[in-house]
């Protein structure tokens, strides 16, 4: 496969800093809102997470972004003893990257790890469906399994221990805060010119400055 032969020339779109603004958790905000709304992509809100093992080797993955909180925090839920959760817990720091490929850009954010309260996953964990809340009961996230079978066999066991209940929040899962120090938009153009608008944060206060490709 020629992958040196793989080209894209980038044209959708620019990026500049009267449009931008001074706030990059509202330029976020727009951004989303166009993918979501482009009708063109499956799962707008879908990140990948970076983190760093407790042998300082990073690893990825992808998950759902959440919620966006009034501070600019970014929130996904998941198993916290599976092994993003390990990591986070040595290292409370992750870095997360969404690509909205029929718009020709990223958006790459890097910050500081909190665990939600147990009031807000219990919250979260009700909206979800009821197989989404039983498949948090039967995954020991990341452990050996050792085919399909078992797996199922662990989801109808779970499934049958709750029968007829409101199926509760298991005590291993819950939901993490992203709190960015950094948020940086990447807008694709022609030549491989491209904008990238760095944000950072200082005692709350947001500067900007303009990368070069």
């Amino acid at each position: 496969m020629a992958f040196h032969e793989m080209r894209v020339a980038y044209r959708n779109g620019e990026l500049s800093e009267a449009v931008a603004g001074d706030n990059p958790i509202n330029l976020f905000m727009a951004w989303i809102g166009t993918a979501r709304g482009s009708g063109a992509i499956l799962e707008p809100n879908a990140m990948t997470l970076a983190t760093v093992g407790v042998d300082g080797r990073p690893s990825a993955r992808m998950v759902l972004l959440k919620e966006v909180e009034d501070d600019g925090s970014f929130v996904f839920y998941t198993h916290r003893e599976g092994r993003k959760g390990a990591e986070l817990a040595a290292h409370p720091h992750a870095a997360l990257v969404f690509w909205w490929e029929p718009l020709e850009r990223q958006v790459r954010i890097e910050g500081s790890i909190e665990l939600t309260s147990t009031e807000e996953t219990a919250t979260y964990f009700a909206s979800r469906p009821r197989e989404s809340r039983i498949g948090a009961w039967a995954s020991q996230q990341s452990s050996p399994v050792a085919d399909r079978p078992e797996l199922e066999a662990q989801f109808a066991a779970a499934d049958a221990a709750h029968l007829g209940e409101d199926v509760p929040v298991p005590s291993w899962w819950g939901g993490y805060r992203v709190e960015p120090s950094s948020v940086e938009f990447w807008q694709g153009r022609m030549g491989r010119m491209h904008d990238r608008l760095l944000y950072t944060r200082k005692r709350n206060r947001w500067s900007r400055m303009r990368l070069q490709p």
